[in-house]
């Protein structure tokens, strides 16, 4: 009896929180890559896209000449032998022009889907989780920059940052955003239920913790596919602003502007604007396929399960 009175009297000391994290959630490459494989038209994206990065990283070696170097004397020259895609109207070599062309236009399309979904993402989770005014006010703010087309937005955006490259690039990245808020935001009201968001609430974790601990890595999966699916659509937006003269400028090598350049040669010299136009077109479906694939693999309701 004294020993338990004496344990009646010991005050209990609370141990360390245990830290309540969400359910890792692995990604079975090989089920990927069998679910890739049933469907031909993903693997023509993904052979499309592998094509355009080892372009891009091979630029140096395989561009037959420097994309900027003038020769006047094969001023618009046709496809043949020496210039396989012909000439533009100073003489620079296309084919030349469009392998390094690669690296600008793919890389400006990736790094403006990289942060408009980094960006958007964080803050729907966020909105998704706290809720109240502070999600009232960041989705009517969201609400406010989708009831403008976007392509009129970004150009008005880049007008009005001035005609660079990485004014378009912040353009485009801002009129992005709103669509990962709301995609991101539908994914936290429904995992803000789970049970180790709430417990992980219990024992105090914070908002900023549980948003990029439990909300943000279990979002990922449908946030992936669409920056996917997004990249083509940034290309072709960058190419079209730098089309109208807002983007990319001489001498840069970047598909759009070199459409632009080549608009006024298309009724005889055809193969200056066709041939990036043709790269631009390429390189959008390949993302687009490969994008169309993954959400067959990602959402279970469009393979009837």
């Amino acid at each position: 009896m004294a020993s338990d009175s004496n344990l009646a009297a010991t005050p209990l000391t609370p141990g360390p929180t245990p830290e309540v994290s969400a359910p890792a959630s692995r990604i079975d490459l090989a089920y990927i890559w069998y679910q890739l494989s049933r469907s031909p038209l993903t693997l023509v994206g993904l052979a499309i896209i592998v094509f355009v990065l080892l372009v891009m990283l091979l630029a140096p070696w395989i561009a037959p000449y420097d994309p900027n170097a003038l020769d006047l004397r094969a001023r618009l020259a046709a496809p043949g032998a020496v210039h396989w895609l012909g000439t533009d109207q100073v003489g620079r070599d296309l084919l030349s022009r469009i392998i390094w062309g690669s690296r600008v236009s793919v890389t400006i399309g990736v790094a403006i889907v990289f942060f408009s979904m980094s960006i958007g993402t964080i803050l729907g989770a966020f909105s998704g989780l706290v809720g109240g005014r502070t999600d009232t006010v960041i989705m009517r703010l969201m609400d406010v920059l989708l009831s403008f087309p976007s392509f009129v937005m970004a150009m008005a955006l880049a007008a009005a940052l001035g005609p660079d490259l990485i004014n378009a690039m912040l353009a485009i990245a801002v009129v992005r955003i709103p669509f990962y808020v709301r995609l991101a935001r539908g994914q936290a009201l429904s995992l803000r239920e789970r049970a180790y968001v709430k417990a992980a609430v219990t024992f105090g974790a914070s908002r900023r913790q549980i948003v990029l601990r439990h909300i943000v890595p279990n979002a990922m999966a449908p946030i992936i596919v669409q920056s996917t699916l997004d990249i083509g659509g940034a290309i072709l937006t960058a190419a079209a602003l730098s089309f109208i003269g807002l983007g990319a400028q001489q001498p840069t090598a970047e598909w759009g502007a070199m459409v632009s350049s080549g608009r006024d040669f298309l009724l005889d010299q055809w193969w200056y604007p066709t041939f990036p136009g043709l790269a631009i077109l390429v390189t959008a479906v390949g993302f687009n396929l490969l994008g169309d694939g993954l959400r067959d693999i990602f959402d279970p309701r469009l393979k009837g399960k």
